[in-house]
């Protein structure tokens, strides 16, 4: 009896649990322990640099990082309305049901069932030699086919269903993520396009305006012909950089209408870049603490666990299979007498099955499981690098931006003034037209690189934000 209670004990001991899965270590990460760019004067690697952590970085709302009014609605319509978050969702849920599948199959399923047969057997086949009818009635509880799971064969499929289901969760966050700065960008460059169609009317303005005082100065004999083709050819060319903007702001606000997955109210849409309320300022810690919150690089490493756990579930499949068949119930000639004393009928049919001869199936399927997860873990090292390359490459921009900004400032500064001299000197009769259609171009290119580099400034904060693995709270 005490050996029955040994064996018992130690039946119920394997039973919960007990996998062939390979013990699951993270692997080191391919990438050096310190950004080796400099950001803002000082190295990635200093305590400066690195002031903020993955924790302080999960802290920092969407709402808190992107301010402005108009964007954090926008960002809010998209991700109620996108067409890709809500193939995400859904993928989450189609995993949540499939983890909940392989659970249920630690454990037994119990059916209840009824069935009645009624038969007749010709004269010819009966032992009496007479035609007789058979009737036979049954109700039963019980389960079938339930595997007792002694080498984890089942433990390992459930625990692959349960890691891929938390990475799909790590992918819906990723989208959300990618998606905040996706409307995030596009807003951006919308409010550049239309402030860059706003000096091009501008431009546009004052160059008819100058066309027309030389066109009256033309015909009273004050000016020549040249200047007056110099003053047209400025007019044709802000009317062209008109046309163009016009189409690239259509062409952005179609862009946003798909992102957000609507059409975008009209009080949403910017006036212009320069009075869009700026993002803040994130600084990337250490590159450790990104692989603990980079969703796409905890989305990687699930799936490399749940290649790590189906290997436990192919080298189960080289041992004994036990399964149980067992049911209980009642069986009568006459439905009547269904549930009548003496009726009770019960079945236990446990089944062992030992592999002898496969063919190799069961080595090619260990190898093939093997396989699969040296994949998943070169593509969880990929993730690792390209996010180290991400952080890296925006840090780099970032560090060079506001040098450009000044020095994009400065240069804007000396072509309006060199513009407003040579005007003057036209004016007053010193100089020819063409000096203040070349400074007026330059004026006119430094204004637009000037949109262009505060546009590099906030898309790198943009993108900063996505690299560095987003908000916790999208």
């Amino acid at each position: 009896m005490r050996n029955n209670r040994y064996a018992i004990l130690a039946l119920t001991l394997l039973l919960p649990g007990c996998t062939m899965a390979p013990k699951y270590e993270r692997p080191a990460a391919p990438v050096p322990d310190n950004w080796a760019v400099t950001h803002m004067g000082k190295p990635a690697g200093s305590p400066q640099a690195q002031s903020q952590t993955a924790g302080s970085l999960a802290s920092i709302k969407w709402r808190e990082y992107f301010v402005d009014s108009q964007l954090q609605r926008l960002i809010e319509l998209a991700l109620a309305n996108n067409r890709d978050l809500r193939v995400a969702a859904l993928n989450i849920e189609k995993s949540r049901a499939q983890y909940q599948i392989k659970r249920a199959d630690l454990l037994p399923t119990i059916n209840a069932t009824g069935s009645g047969t009624v038969q007749r057997i010709p004269a010819s086949l009966s032992s009496s030699g007479r035609a007789t009818i058979s009737r036979q009635y049954n109700v039963n509880l019980g389960m079938s086919a339930y595997e007792l799971d002694f080498f984890g064969r089942v433990q390992s499929l459930k625990d692959q269903a349960l890691e891929q289901y938390l990475a799909t969760e790590h992918a819906k966050r990723s989208a959300q993520t990618s998606l905040v700065a996706e409307v995030a960008s596009s807003y951006l460059t919308l409010a550049a396009d239309r402030e860059r169609l706003k000096l091009a009317r501008d431009t546009y303005d004052s160059q008819l305006a100058s066309y027309q005082l030389i066109q009256r100065r033309f015909e009273v004999g004050a000016s020549s012909e040249l200047d007056l083709r110099q003053a047209q050819t400025g007019v044709e060319s802000a009317r062209v950089d008109v046309a163009r903007y016009t189409s690239l702001v259509a062409q952005d606000q179609n862009a946003l209408a798909v992102v957000i997955g609507m059409p975008v109210p009209s009080e949403l849409f910017p006036e212009k870049l320069s009075e869009v309320v700026t993002v803040k300022e994130l600084q990337p810690g250490l590159p450790s603490e990104l692989m603990q919150r980079r969703p796409d690089i905890l989305q990687a490493e699930g799936m490399l666990k749940a290649a790590n756990a189906n290997i436990g579930a192919a080298r189960a499949a080289f041992f004994p299979k036990v399964t149980l068949n067992t049911n209980i119930g009642t069986s009568s000639d006459q439905l009547a007498k269904l549930f009548a004393p003496g009726s009770a009928a019960w079945l236990f049919a446990p089944q062992i099955s030992v592999p002898i001869f496969d063919t190799g199936r069961n080595i090619a399927g260990l190898k093939v499981s093997e396989v699969e997860r040296d994949i998943a873990l070169a593509q969880y090292e990929k993730a690792i690098q390209n996010a180290f390359r991400e952080v890296s490459d925006a840090l780099t921009q970032k560090g060079t931006l506001v040098e450009q900004i000044n020095a994009q400032k400065a240069l804007t500064e000396a072509t309006s003034e060199s513009y407003r001299l040579a005007e003057a000197r036209y004016k007053a009769g010193i100089s020819s037209y063409l000096y203040v259609l070349d400074s007026q171009r330059s004026f006119y290119s430094a204004s637009q690189s000037l949109i262009s580099t505060n546009l590099s400034r906030l898309v790198n904060l943009v993108t900063l934000y996505k690299v560095l693995g987003g908000s916790d709270d999208v």
